[in-house]
């Protein structure tokens, strides 16, 4: 069974076909957040620190940190702010951290200072990004997430985007990068502008467990840009891709509609074992008059937390894709 483990300075989480959902945190991303990107250029971390808590708090696995601040001298600005960002980071809460940046000098000054073993988020198929951060991967002994295009941009075609992951995967091999340390990101489009992309991502996902029998993840939102009631897409896509294979998304935990739709998929998958963290969340909660909760639950333990017995309980997306 494909095992993907990561792990901050305190615990371990496992990716994988036979555990919970894991949730990696988006929130720390000032891609397409101004007034966030404003206070980390300036030095102010305040919204940082509220978003690491805040996610840990509503039941994130992991979470992922960008510090893509400015596409002026990335390569001089992001290495630094990106390793402040990652210390505070890791500082504050116990889960283990997804590495995310295009600049390949600021994922290796991160790489230095991170603690336990982090996401590299990510490389894609183009041979110049697989050159650059294979060799780093293979340093560090951390997994990878592989986004499925290459010099060509984004294909509309799955089995094209399947063959890229294919490529990114065999030349994982080439540098003794094991396919369970390889989490493809198969690239979701808006079903908003291209009607079968659901369908698509299903078919790629299943593919991608049976033929490579590699880890998955996706920036969940992706899939409604564009669309009002973005969450209500998102919640109902969110079982049907854990159905289909994904193991692992980069989404919003403090939404509770998202977080629920997570959190039943894997009691209904077998991945909650005796419903043990549905009843630890929900056990008190009671809708209020119209449907709403009366107050968000509270995640007691993140999913895929080692029990101590060997048990277990387990972006800046947007613009990439509008860059490809």
């Amino acid at each position: 069974m494909t095992r993907t483990i990561v792990a901050s300075a305190t615990r371990e989480i496992i990716i994988g076909f036979d555990q919970p959902f894991c949730v990696i945190g988006e929130r720390i991303n000032p891609t397409g957040r101004k007034k966030l990107a404003a206070e980390m250029i300036a030095g102010n971390f305040d919204t940082v620190i509220r978003d690491a808590l805040e996610q840990a708090a509503c039941g994130a696995t992991m979470l992922d940190v960008n510090a893509g601040v400015t596409s002026v001298n990335p390569n001089e600005t992001e290495p630094g702010l990106l390793v402040q960002t990652l210390e505070i980071v890791q500082g504050l809460v116990d889960l283990p951290l997804s590495i995310d940046s295009s600049v390949t000098a600021a994922i290796e000054a991160a790489l230095r200072v991170a603690k336990g073993r982090p996401l590299v988020n990510s490389v894609t198929g183009e041979e110049e990004k697989l050159e650059a951060i294979l060799p780093l991967v293979k340093k560090y002994n951390v997994p990878v997430v592989a986004i499925s295009n290459d010099e060509t941009g984004i294909s509309m075609d799955p089995d094209v985007r399947f063959a890229v992951a294919k490529k990114i995967v065999e030349r994982c091999a080439d540098f003794g990068i094991p396919a369970h340390d390889v989490v493809v990101d198969p690239l979701v489009m808006p079903i908003g502008a291209l009607g079968d992309a659901g369908r698509q991502v299903f078919a790629l996902l299943r593919r991608l467990r049976e033929e490579l029998k590699v880890n998955t993840t996706c920036g969940l939102s992706n899939i409604s840009f564009g669309l009002p009631h973005r969450h209500g897409i998102n919640a109902a896509f969110i079982p049907m891709v854990i159905g289909a294979g994904m193991t692992s998304a980069i989404m919003n935990p403090v939404r509770p509609q998202e977080m629920e739709a997570v959190r039943g998929a894997n009691v209904l998958n077998g991945t909650d074992e005796n419903c043990t963290n549905w009843i630890r969340t929900y056990k008190d909660y009671k809708p209020a008059e119209g449907g709403q909760a009366v107050a968000a639950p509270t995640q007691v333990n993140a999913p895929g937390e080692s029990n101590g017995n060997g048990g277990r309980r387990r972006g800046g997306r947007e613009a990439r894709m509008a860059r490809g």
